[in-house]
């Protein structure tokens, strides 16, 4: 067995290059049972059919003619899709094999069996098209896979109804989109030992974002049970997020995120006898806790890693784990078909503006949004009733659905992750869906007007009404290089991957306080002093979202640490400076738990916060939190391309007492590389300049602090505003004051602000002043860049000293 005439092939003897002869997915598991068992990648034994079988098993039942007739009819317009498909469907399963295909085919599976020494072993019976797999096409789900089939009746029967559906509606549908002749692809069948992950758990995994195209993360989904679940995205997936540069160093665990999901059901074998499946409902305690764990995450991410370096191209997998011997395995592998084949020359931008009021969220597919009136559809029989243009709103989908799908302006879901079939499908679309929102098919109903945004960052927005979409465009062909380094100011994680393509020189400020605020939400010294805790509320809410964790702390610094990391992630190994906290009191009391701990204040702009907030026994201990989650971050994440920065110290005695606070917390100034920068917000940051210099690895001018410091104006006051200039000579004195001072000192100066973007003359001013670099909103970007590169063109290189 093994030669190329054969009618069956074990997977051992095939290899990536024989889609034509058993399928891209059959052809794929070939390849890591034949190259990559030895590099740790494990794949369940098992055997193929050929498309030469295909092909025999229509001309001894006289099928071709009949395949044919009846697609003639249906482009003709005689036959609808649902006839045509159901006609040649059953053509094909009131057939009879060839005596020596059945033998053939028989023969394997007893050998199979004698291999894993079990009689009428229990495999899944997969379908494999010729077409399948290719890096244009996900093929998702097109064709049937049967699971948990004993014994040899059932195993010719399940072939049987793998050819079948090589003629459902979806699979029609599908080669149309694709441009594939129906007459030009064949079905190979993969008969595979089954993993028990019935008892274990099972999901999916890509080595690319699936929303970004960000490559240097592997995407995992796992739920309980069967793995079919989550493709079919009939359950809210957990999720994780992996950096795959750092998988090479053990001492380190770069698990970027950890999304719990309800997992509410589960799929299970039937019965011993084999032949079925079932969905079960899982207990509370598997909805509560994580599938895998983190040793789990990390060797997955390893192997998709393995086998990406393989194929030389981003791919997407299928993964279980035996419940009986907790074995990882991996089931499928294919190209990644969307993002990797996107030629970006230009990023397009998506805003919403006058925002209805907010009825759903869930997992935002893509990054655009769109306006839409409802059309709602709770069973795939009722697809005929969908209006062209609508947003399709449904429960799930499978597909059945692909139809319809490819005629919406966007899906939302009840159920389902970012690796389910809506997700996908959606993606290879280019439409907007939102999955897994919990309840979208009873909050929303027909004929509803709506604003779906996927355009928020991880989490996808459905609003009532019909929002203001504002769509702009930046082109990454036309950004011109600087000498001046132009930074990113970003403070929310889940849309840090969005911008990996700008040519960025690194984040310039990233505010922790809103990772804090959401990914967190917590006060950190509720947590802190929990059982001095008065607000009975808040202890609830907290007693949920720490549920799990020993100690609460545990659950801040976390949290903390793996929001940050998506942010250092995104543009590593450049640098990331990180302001700690910088709420005013009225804003951390607003964080649950946090009234009891905040002081009421006339006017907090100027009052407890920042570094005074730092070594103050009201704050130390929640301080020390933030310090051991920039530590965790850089030491067991991996992220030393991470600075940090402290906001609003007001004097050179503040700042080394708030260093020492550092210290003791586990961050010492130099220590493993670490840099400390200051913000220059306050007059006395440049009248003192020198002396903090000391002190510091660089200065970060905040320009709109300065500029109401320096003015004495309070910047929220409109009857002030006309007098809030950032180029007023007041403050430009302070800016080239300081730049000149920091430089003799051979430290290091950046400005955050919007002005170099709205103001060419103010870019020009910093360059002329010598600026090192300039960080700003995203959508700012290109403007900074260009209007500094018209200032460097009037500047020298070396600007004179002042």
């Amino acid at each position: 067995m093994g030669r190329r005439d054969e009618q069956v092939i074990w997977f051992e003897d095939l290899k990536r290059q024989d889609v034509g002869l058993v399928g891209g997915k059959n052809a794929s598991l070939g390849e890591m049972v034949r190259v990559l068992a030895g590099k740790g990648i494990k794949v369940p034994p098992g055997f193929a059919t050929s498309a030469d079988v295909f092909w025999d098993y229509l001309k001894a039942n006289s099928l071709n003619d009949v395949i044919a007739v009846a697609l003639d009819k249906l482009a003709s317009g005689k036959k609808s899709l649902p006839e045509t498909g159901r006609a040649i469907r059953t053509a094909i399963l009131e057939g009879d094999w060839p005596e020596a295909t059945a033998h053939a085919i028989l023969e394997a599976y007893r050998a199979l069996g004698k291999r894993i020494v079990s009689k009428n072993p229990a495999v899944a019976v997969r379908s494999s098209a010729t077409a399948e797999d290719l890096p244009d096409a996900s093929f998702a789900g097109q064709q049937e896979t049967f699971l948990n089939v004993r014994g040899e009746a059932a195993l010719l029967d399940a072939c049987r109804r793998c050819y079948a559906s090589l003629f459902t509606d979806r699979a029609i549908t599908y080669r149309r989109l694709k441009g594939f002749d129906h007459d030009q692809v064949a079905l190979s069948v993969g008969v595979q030992q089954m993993v028990r992950a019935d008892t274990g758990g099972a999901g999916v995994m890509f080595t690319i974002d699936t929303e970004t195209g960000f490559d240097k993360v592997v995407m995992i989904s796992a739920a309980w049970g069967l793995g079919e679940n989550v493709v079919q995205g009939v359950v809210n997936p957990d999720e994780y997020q992996v950096f795959k540069p750092f998988l090479g160093n053990p001492k380190l665990v770069p698990i970027l995120e950890k999304r719990l999901g309800e997992k509410e059901r589960k799929m299970i074998y039937g019965g011993v006898t084999g032949g079925d499946t079932r969905n079960v409902s899982t207990s509370e305690a598997e909805r509560a806790r994580f599938v895998l764990s983190d040793a789990e995450i990390v060797e997955l991410a390893r192997q998709a890693v393995t086998i990406e370096r393989h194929y030389g191209q981003p791919m997407d997998m299928e993964w279980a784990r035996d419940g009986e011997t907790g074995t990882l395995y991996i089931m499928q592998a294919r190209p990644e078909t969307v993002q990797s084949r996107v030629s970006v020359g230009a990023l397009k931008t998506y805003s919403v503006k006058a925002k209805g009021e907010r009825l759903l969220t869930g997992l935002a597919v893509g990054d655009a949004a769109v306006t839409g009136t409802v059309c709602l559809i709770e069973n795939v029989r009722d697809i005929g009733k969908f209006i062209d243009g609508a947003v399709l709103v449904t429960s799930t989908t499978d597909p059945d659905w692909v139809p319809i799908m490819e005629r919406a302006a966007a899906i939302i879901t009840d159920h389902g992750g970012r690796t389910s079939h809506a997700a996908i499908i959606s993606r290879e679309l280019g439409l907007s869906a939102i999955v897994g929102t919990g309840n979208a098919t009873e909050v929303l109903h027909d004929q509803q007007e709506v604003t779906v945004s996927c355009a928020e960052g991880e989490d996808g927005m459905v609003y009532a009404g019909f929002s203001e979409i504002k769509v702009a465009e930046l082109s990454l062909d036309t950004i011109p290089a600087t000498r001046t380094k132009v930074m990113l100011n970003l403070a929310n994680p889940a849309a840090a991957f969005r911008w990996w393509r700008l040519p960025i020189d690194g984040v310039g400020l990233a505010r922790m306080e809103f990772v804090i605020n959401s990914a967190v939400k917590v006060h950190p010294m509720a947590l802190v002093r929990f059982d001095e805790l008065d607000d009975d509320a808040a202890r609830v809410e907290i007693e949920a979202l720490t549920q799990g964790y020993a100690d609460k702390t545990e659950y801040f610094v976390e949290h903390l640490a793996r929001g940050l990391s998506r942010i250092a992630a995104a543009c590593y190994p450049k640098p990331v400076i990180i302001r700690m906290s910088d709420f005013k009191t009225n804003e951390y009391a607003n964080l649950l738990g946090g009234h009891q701990f905040e002081p009421q204040e006339a006017n907090p702009m100027i009052g407890f916060r920042g570094a005074s907030r730092y070594y103050s026994d009201r704050y130390r201990d929640g301080f020390a939190l933030e310090c051991h989650a920039i530590r965790r971050l850089r030491d067991d994440l991996g992220f030393d391309n991470v600075i940090v920065m402290i906001p609003f110290c007001r004097t050179p005695e503040e700042a080394d007492r708030v260093l020492k606070v550092m210290a003791e917390a586990g961050l010492k100034r130099g220590k493993r590389g670490l840099e400390v920068y200051v913000m220059c917000e306050i007059p006395s940051n440049v009248v003192l300049a020198a002396e903090f210099a000391k002190r510091f690895d660089g200065f970060s001018i905040g320009s709109n602090d300065l500029t109401q410091l320096t003015l004495g104006i309070d910047r929220d006051n409109e009857e002030l505003a006309p007098l809030f200039k950032e180029n007023h000579p007041a403050v430009l004195w302070m800016i080239r004051t300081v730049i000149a001072d920091a430089h003799k000192a051979g430290v290091k100066v950046g400005l955050c602000g919007q002005a170099p973007s709205n103001d060419p003359r103010f870019a020009r001013h910093l360059v002329e002043f010598g600026i090192d670099s300039i960080s700003v909103t995203p959508d700012s970007f290109l403007a900074v860049k260009e209007n500094v590169a018209k200032a460097e063109q009037r500047v020298p290189e070396d600007p004179p000293p002042n």
